[in-house]
């Protein structure tokens, strides 16, 4: 399986008491880790997972398209 290059946000979260991985460009793709790299972990499953469930129902994987903003300024 091939997996895009989709970019991912961590963030500390208070309310959660812990980290918050997520992919923009996959719908409601998100995981929470005690750590940056166990919600980095976390959210690769997901997203191994996500991908999968969205070829077993036949739907379109998006590409990825989603860059930070300071990212497109350097870019442009």
């Amino acid at each position: 399986m091939i997996i895009q290059d989709y970019h991912i946000n961590i963030f500390y979260s208070d309310e959660d008491k812990g980290y918050i991985a997520d992919i923009p460009d996959l719908e409601a793709c998100s995981a929470f880790g005690e750590t940056p790299d166990e919600a980095l972990h976390e959210v690769q499953k997901a997203r191994d997972l996500w991908i999968a469930a969205a070829r077993a129902e036949g739907k379109t994987i998006p590409i990825p398209k989603y860059r930070p903003v300071i990212y497109q300024a350097v870019s442009a």
